[in-house]
């Protein structure tokens, strides 16, 4: 029995985990080798990046890309998870601004910063999430960790404490938090009311499938899943010959003549299917992950 191994893209809907849709995808596919790269939180929409069969070792090159998101912050009102989500903390007045004034200050925030993690979130400290410790009313200390934000813009909308945005962010960037800190940049609270991942990397909410259509087309016997190259086209490719391939894996070092400029390449065969992802080692390349060959059988 073969195994789907590849790419999935999601476009998550609102009022759900990350984790369902992972569940969703084990059920569709009968595979329990499912994961995603980049948490959406459960109000949140959009492109949603899942690893299928063996290729979910291949997603940290997919968590690492830049994200670019859309959506909306309300001004004069702060709540205690930053999002729409959370209890009201706190309504102040909301200024008049023009458009320039706000985009002004958004763009005082762009480029590599220190960002701390809100208290509502996922992350692990002392081997408990941080969300149920704030629900517990707790609060504790949070290192702060380097983001960077390349792109920050907002546009008005019809209520003038509504502004729509865009931001492209690198991985880790907490965007509700950048809106708490832009509103107060801005001589008010705010918080976030919709967020959608427009863009990882180079895929585009765009190209994915809803679970309705996800599912209609598992059904049909559609494909679906791309092809685990998809996950490394930023890295730099080489095609290896046969006894390379047979080499690589057997788990062994090889030599190659062409010159690379990164320490990691993808290894290709004749047909482009991706067959491993190599390490430079000194003069050699190691097999640093390598893929089963096509048709090979399915471990339970």
């Amino acid at each position: 029995m073969t195994t789907t191994s590849g790419l999935l893209l999601l476009d998550k809907p609102t009022g759900v985990t990350s984790h369902d849709c992972v569940a969703l995808v084990r059920r569709l596919f009968d595979e329990r080798r499912v994961g995603h790269a980049g948490t959406l939180d459960p109000m949140a929409t959009g492109l949603l990046i899942l690893g299928v069969g063996p290729s979910t070792r291949l997603l940290r090159f997919a968590q690492s890309e830049v994200k670019r998101y859309g959506g909306s912050v309300k001004f004069g009102v702060a709540t205690d998870s930053l999002d729409a989500d959370g209890a009201v903390t706190d309504e102040q007045p909301v200024p008049e601004w023009r458009v320039e004034q706000m985009n002004d200050a958004a763009a005082t925030m762009l480029g590599v910063q220190q960002q701390t993690p809100p208290m509502v979130s996922a992350i692990k400290i002392d081997g408990q999430r941080l969300h149920k410790l704030a629900r517990q009313g707790l609060e504790v200390e949070r290192a702060a960790r380097e983001i960077t934000v390349s792109a920050f813009t907002l546009t008005p909308t019809v209520d003038p404490s509504v502004w729509q945005f865009e931001v492209e962010c690198s991985v880790g960037t907490y965007v509700r938090v950048l809106l708490s800190d832009l509103a107060e940049r801005v001589g008010t609270v705010g918080h976030l009311v919709a967020l959608r991942r427009l863009a990882s990397g180079r895929h585009r909410v765009d190209d994915a499938r809803t679970i309705e259509q996800l599912t209609e087309d598992v059904a049909k016997g559609n494909d679906v899943v791309l092809p685990p190259a998809t996950f490394v086209t930023a890295l730099e490719h080489v095609t290896l010959p046969a006894d390379q391939i047979r080499a690589v894996r057997m788990g062994q070092r090889i030599t190659l003549e062409a010159t690379f400029s990164n320490e990691e390449i993808a290894a290709m065969d004749a047909e482009g299917e991706l067959v491993a992802v190599l390490r430079r080692r000194n003069d050699v390349w190691k097999p640093e992950l390598v893929l089963s060959a096509i048709g090979e059988s399915k471990g339970r």
